[in-house]
């Protein structure tokens, strides 16, 4: 964690005293829970003017959370990725090897992953330290938990509960620890932003979320916004057997801070579809928009999980972007479930056909702790200013 962080911190362990007497202690720590996870990922990637990749990644995290006491308690948990080869990969510039090759965003690191300090009263929560977050479906803020560096904030973040099916939750977040490592330039975000998200559960048809998003980013000012949103998302049984799914969402966004750049850009999105017994099918469309030539900006999300898993979209071009999707899941006999979606993308200004993609995905459970996965994507492009992008994984994870 940084400096910045420890006259806070000092102040909470002297708060919380009583913690170091033994016999408080003692049982905190007996009645502790340890955490491990182990994942075994292949990554092969064929990209338009680079040479292949080949990723085999081994990512081993272990933890440590205290039992409550007194409504404290404290998570302490380490990371380390090896590789096969690491050569075999750009990892994301790191490795002079690897240049020239297709890059996969899971470089060789060993680092603190998780470090925090939480009270809770009632139902009313703080946590300081680094730390997991992800706020609604982590479109805007998330742990981009797929990559196996997680995405984790040094933040101090506060949840309160109080009013009945509402969530409100406001967080400072002094550093952004990025995927690329902190061995990485662009690996460390210093920051000065402000995240507030309420959401509500109490209407029968579904949930209502409203945000305020002020990220400001010293190191990365390009990146630094302030963005505005409501989202609405549920679901509807139409019989014993089917529901229908729907989610809508729109925001508006500004340059913010440190930001060098003059815009104002809107985000839409919406989807509609239908639950049944075997799986769901749903289609929907999304909009980043553009102004000035800047696209709208999403720094802190989750990204793999939208626009395409072949990640071409991880940064909004200058003239935005409009996908349109059709996606569908079902369960397999023999405890398999499968996935498939087709996207296509184009420009928001001047709607410029950028492409079109196809995913698949094959998982299942093994037992209560393994997890084996087979996934697949597939880029076409229509314009020469992108590659054609294939990519393959093969997976497994352990989670005790």
């Amino acid at each position: 964690m940084k400096a910045s962080f420890l006259p806070c911190l000092s102040l909470l362990i002297a708060v919380t005293g009583p913690l170091a007497a033994a016999d408080s202690l003692g049982s905190a720590l007996e009645n502790g829970t340890v955490s491990l996870n182990t994942r075994l990922r292949y990554e092969g990637v064929e990209q338009t003017g680079l040479r292949s990749a080949d990723a085999l990644t081994l990512r081993t995290r272990l933890g440590f959370t205290t039992a409550p006491w007194l409504g404290f308690k404290a998570m302490a948990e380490g990371e380390n990725i090896v590789a096969a080869d690491g050569d075999a990969y750009s990892q994301s510039g790191l490795n002079a090897a690897g240049t020239g090759r297709a890059v996969v965003g899971d470089p060789e690191t060993t680092e603190v992953n998780q470090l925090f300090i939480a009270y809770t009263t009632g139902q009313t929560s703080a946590t300081l330290g680094r730390q997991r977050l992800v706020l609604d479906n982590a479109r805007f803020i998330g742990d981009v938990g797929w990559r196996q560096n997680m995405q984790t904030f040094d933040a101090v973040v506060l949840q309160d509960k109080s009013l009945a099916k509402t969530t409100l939750t406001y967080g400072y977040l002094d550093q952004i620890n990025r995927v690329f490592s902190r061995r990485h330039p662009q690996g460390r975000w210093k920051s000065d932003s402000h995240v507030v998200n309420a959401n509500y559960t109490g209407f029968a048809a579904g949930t209502l979320a409203v945000y305020g998003y002020w990220l400001d980013f010293k190191h990365a000012a390009a990146n630094s916004c302030a963005t505005y949103g409501i989202s609405f998302s549920g679901t509807q049984a139409v019989s014993p057997d089917v529901k229908v799914l729907y989610r809508a969402e729109a925001a508006t966004q500004r340059d913010h801070g440190s930001s060098p750049l003059d815009y104002r850009a809107s985000y839409v999105t919406a989807f509609a579809g239908l639950g049944f017994k075997p799986g769901t099918i749903t289609v929907g469309y999304e909009q980043l928009g553009s102004d000035h030539n800047v696209g709208f900006k999403t720094p802190l999300a989750t990204l793999h999980a939208v626009n395409g898993w072949a990640d071409l979209f991880l940064t909004t071009p200058a003239s935005g972007l409009e996908e349109t999707f059709v996606k569908a899941t079902a369960s397999l006999p023999a405890a398999l479930a499968v996935a498939a979606s087709y996207h296509w993308f184009q420009s928001n200004v001047g709607s410029t056909k950028f492409g079109g993609e196809f995913d698949a995905q094959l998982t299942r459970k093994f037992g209560k702790f393994v997890t084996g996965m087979l996934k697949f994507a597939n880029f076409r492009r229509d314009r020469l200013a992108f590659p054609n992008v294939q990519k393959v994984w093969a997976q497994v994870e352990v989670t005790y």
